[in-house]
């Protein structure tokens, strides 16, 4: 590793440490109804809002309304963005011609499996893309289906965190706020504004935004290329902000109109933890103690820290076989070493492994580097991040409510060690609440297993139904611990809602765009529905005071032990599927048989 390449990690980490704070005392303003600077703007769309839709401001709702609410919204998005690309060839703002008999020959066809994969992955926040973004999607299905979803799926997620909150912060209530207000609140004042600034700087950095068709360019050696256009910025700002991370095109954030320069790299990683961050303070704030956010704000940066240090390391040492060719593979200051394969020279290696955890970390999927090209402990980092139910930072809103589940299984942990009944800011976590955030935990886990078990030993027929037909024919991915790894990857990814890839894999087969949709809609909604679940039996129970027996969740003892929590639940859940994938795959490379 280089000092510069180290410096770059600790100066992100500073700058979301140093916003972390202001994001969340106005998250807090914003969900309690306080007025902030931008209310003389936007209160009258809120007002509007509210009254196009029938919604009570002050009526508040119990956890099972508000996980109706919830749900009902989560379907009619589905039915929406399906029957979107469905009839896509039918509808304006179509000039490639996608989904009609005058599509070009490199056109994705928009299947019933396919458009059900993505119906899906865009309403649970996942973005898992089993398509070419620039040769299957209309640019009205880009905005009004996938760029609407983005601001959608991520209002619900913060949403669900906000009602969790308020369950930790409530007494002898009933409810646990109003799901439509929510998610309009967070989409006005919050998600918009912050969008608004975020495009307009990555239009100055040089992404575009229009509505032209594509453009025959001349490359340097006399080839013409097809350089696609569109309303790309607009998308971009929310991918990341959402953490969402569905890219306009298929290379993603490697794409230079993604990703134009290494200053609009920088504020896109920050946009992927700014909310993730901010949500860990507004905790705090509302359970009247800031240590407690920041407590849980040290725990995510911990494992941040351990999680990019391993993955910088292992690209930065490189690939030993690929050295013992005579190849340099060491930095020098004018080359970079290491392992290159896969990532964009204008980022290097520090930047595209910073990005890669970022990415894993927050349940976002953008990626400005291939990491199915990364060496296997540089892909086990990204792997392992989404096993850990995405509690590093996470996904808007699920990176905070997936943490607390996780602190009440520490917490239940930490009074079995002390004797005494588990207390987490004054609250007694009972049977319903240990229950409920098991159930949670073990559902991701089942779903991911139990697919990547029945991919890796299912007899497909070549060309058959459920493997790709024509030009994409069967057992299209690796063979092997690498083999093995991108499936695992594959359902991990779905069913942690983060939409990344080792890309190695053909998913585009109604098997895979069937069976990553269902592990998606668990990994999704039986974390949620558990999570207000408790949030409603919380909010209903009496405070309790701290005594002498309390066992302390401010401090560094309780930060190890949330810690400890996640890595060994992780670790005894995936490390038989691990050790067969990429640690494997790793002493392979030692030994020089990698390939």
């Amino acid at each position: 590793m280089t000092l510069i390449g180290i410096a770059q990690i600790l100066i992100f980490l500073a700058i979301v440490l140093a916003i972390t704070k202001p994001i969340g005392v106005f998250m807090y303003r914003v969900f309690e109804g306080e007025r902030t600077f931008l209310h003389p703007i936007l209160r009258p769309l809120e007002r509007l809002i509210y009254w196009c839709g029938g919604v009570r401001e002050d009526e508040e709702q119990s956890w099972v309304r508000y996980s109706g609410a919830m749900i009902s919204l989560s379907i009619f998005s589905f039915l929406f963005v399906y029957l979107l690309q469905r009839l896509q060839g039918h509808l304006p703002l179509n000039p490639m011609h996608f989904s009609t008999p005058q599509a070009p020959s490199n056109a994705t066809a928009m299947t019933p499996d396919l458009a059900f994969n993505t119906a899906v992955s865009f309403i649970t926040n996942t973005n898992w893309q089993s398509y070419s973004p620039d040769t299957t999607m209309s640019y009205l299905t880009q905005m009004a289906a996938l760029a609407v979803q983005n601001f959608v799926s991520a209002a619900i997620g913060i949403a669900v965190a906000v009602a969790l909150i308020r369950g930790f912060a409530r007494h002898t209530a009933k409810t646990i706020g109003n799901f439509w207000v929510d998610v309009t609140r967070c989409t006005v004042y919050i998600l918009l504004p912050i969008c608004f600034v975020a495009t307009l700087f990555f239009v100055w950095q040089g992404s575009i935004q229009n509505f032209k068709g594509p453009v025959t360019a001349t490359t340097l050696e006399g080839a013409t290329q097809v350089i696609e256009q569109g309303p790309l910025a607009s998308q971009l700002s929310m991918k990341m902000l959402g953490t969402n991370g569905g890219g306009y095109f298929n290379a993603n954030s490697a794409h230079p109109y993604e990703n134009p320069t290494p200053l609009s790299n920088v504020l896109q990683m920050l946009l992927i933890f700014s909310l993730g961050a901010g949500l860990t303070y507004m905790f705090g704030k509302s359970v009247r103690d800031p240590r407690q956010g920041w407590a849980i704000f040290a725990a995510m940066a911990v494992m941040f820290l351990v999680g990019v240090s391993i993955c910088y390391w292992a690209e930065q040492r490189g690939n030993p076989m690929v050295s013992s060719m005579g190849i340099e593979h060491v930095y020098t200051g004018s080359q970079p070493g290491g392992n290159m394969e896969g990532k964009e020279v204008r980022f290097g290696i520090a930047q595209s492994t910073l990005f890669a955890t970022v990415t894993t970390d927050a349940s976002c999927g953008a990626v400005n580097g291939m990491h199915d090209s990364f060496t296997p402990i540089g892909g086990l980092v990204p792997l392992f991040n989404i096993e850990t139910d995405e509690v590093i930072f996470g996904g808007v809103g699920a990176g905070l409510y997936s943490m607390l589940i996780y602190v009440i299984v520490a917490v239940f942990i930490g009074g079995l060690m002390v004797g005494r009944t588990p207390e987490y800011v004054g609250k007694k976590i009972e049977q319903k609440e240990v229950k409920m955030a098991i159930i949670a935990i073990l559902a991701t886990s089942v779903v991911i297993l139990g697919f990547t078990a029945l991919s890796s030993v299912a007899p497909f027929a070549k060309n058959g139904y459920w493997n790709a037909p024509g030009p994409a024919a069967a057992n299209t991915n690796n063979n092997g611990a690498h083999g093995l790894s991108e499936i695992l990857y594959a359902y991990s990814s779905g069913a942690g809602n983060n939409g990344s890839a080792f890309a190695g894999i053909n998913a585009n087969t109604p098997w895979y765009n069937l069976t990553i949709g269902l592990d998606m809609l668990v990994g999704r909604f039986l974390f949620i529905i558990p999570a207000l679940a408790i949030a409603g039996s919380l909010a209903a129970k009496k405070m309790i005071p701290v005594t002498s027996g309390t066992l302390p969740t401010n401090g560094t003892l309780f930060v190890v032990l949330l810690i400890g929590t996640c890595l060994i639940v992780g670790a005894l859940t995936y490390f038989p599927a691990l050790s067969l994938g990429p640690i494997v795959e790793h002493f392979q490379m030692l030994n020089g048989k990698l390939f």
